[in-house]
């Protein structure tokens, strides 16, 4: 009989419970034995669902519980850091959403902390495990397209956030842009040396108000010569919008949106298909089921996890060197960052 991981569950949010209902129910392996929440009702209503016996409002009785041996680290942002160290010193294997947080000081002292204790550390950038973003990914490392060029990466969001949440999210490029400076990296395999970054306020003024913006366009200059152009909205009309294009010497590789189907229906009107899926929940359910196979085999088997520690540190660089680029008008290299 294969060993199943008993996993406690931090965070009891959405992201937590996706997390917790996929380990329970789509991945034999992994046995989900506590969870907490500060909201310990929230906390209470995914243990009954889901039949986890152990819950409190306390993390620390999670990171503290004899049979935990590796936790899931699903709170806001800005515990995520210390989380991750008090996981380390308490010796469980620990899978973090991104970001790990907002200053690379706090970060480097949680990865300095999982280096000494020798536990496992994998960050929550889901969209790797996408198969069609996989895909495109292994085509290019196999050579298909020759030498990368230019890689093009939209994403837009169907509707903004809850400007309570902007507030504290760290602002577009380390909150929504994260992501595919993430993918910025994986398509190609090749580090972002220099970011210039533009953007504006042109879906609400309120999101302005509080210092971030709703819409921008960066562009990215690869260590290898490539070039790249990602684009991000907080607001597109038709869905999620969620599409990447690498091209090359040799060819092109274009991934576009998903959809609840593919029936196209034709008539003297138009030609008319399906809106891409509405949000993330929907999209990226495989990715999300996916990365967190991953992080339960890679504890199984004994191995380094697909996405490290220090892949959770390099898109915070960016986002912060975007931030930069975008108040002081000018590109910005990476190395000015850290």
């Amino acid at each position: 009989m294969t060993r199943r991981v008993k996993i406690g569950v931090i965070g009891a949010g959405r992201i937590g419970r996706v997390h917790a209902e996929h380990l329970a129910h789509r991945i034999p392996e992994a046995q989900v034995v506590a969870i907490a929440d500060v909201v310990l009702s929230a906390a209470q209503q995914c243990a009954a669902e889901l039949h986890i016996p152990f819950v409190s409002a306390d993390h620390r009785e999670v990171l503290n519980h004899p049979d935990v041996e590796a936790v899931v680290i699903c709170s806001s942002t800005d515990t995520h850091a210390q989380f991750i160290e008090e996981a380390a010193q308490a010796g469980k294997h620990i899978f973090c959403e991104k970001p790990i947080d907002f200053d690379l000081r706090k970060i480097d002292r949680a990865l300095e902390a999982v280096e000494r204790a020798g536990v496992k550390l994998q960050i929550g950038f889901n969209r790797r495990f996408d198969p069609s973003f996989k895909r495109a990914r292994d085509m290019v490392a196999e050579g298909k397209i020759g030498q990368p060029h230019i890689v093009r990466i939209t994403s837009r969001d169907p509707a903004p956030p809850p400007l309570e949440y902007i507030k504290v999210s760290g602002g577009i490029f380390l909150d929504m842009t994260i992501h595919d400076f993430d993918m910025a990296r994986y398509l190609i395999g090749s580090e972002v040396e220099e970011v210039y970054a533009a953007g504006g306020v042109l879906v609400d003024p309120r999101i302005g108000e509080v210092g971030d913006i709703d819409t921008a366009l960066v562009t990215l200059r690869y260590a290898n010569g490539a070039l790249g152009c990602i684009d991000n909205s907080r607001r597109a009309v038709y869905g999620y919008d969620q599409r990447i294009e690498v091209f090359g010497s040799a060819g092109g590789i274009v991934v576009t949106n998903h959809t609840p189907h593919n029936a196209i229906y034709s008539d003297a009107h138009g030609v008319h298909s399906a809106l891409p899926l509405y949000f993330f929940m929907e999209r990226y359910t495989e990715a999300f089921i996916a990365e967190m196979k991953e992080f339960v085999h890679c504890i199984l088997e004994d191995r380094p996890p697909a996405v490290t520690g220090i892949d959770g540190r390099i898109p915070v660089v960016m986002g912060l060197a975007a931030w930069k680029s975008y108040r002081e008008k000018r590109p910005v290299k990476l190395s000015e960052i850290g």
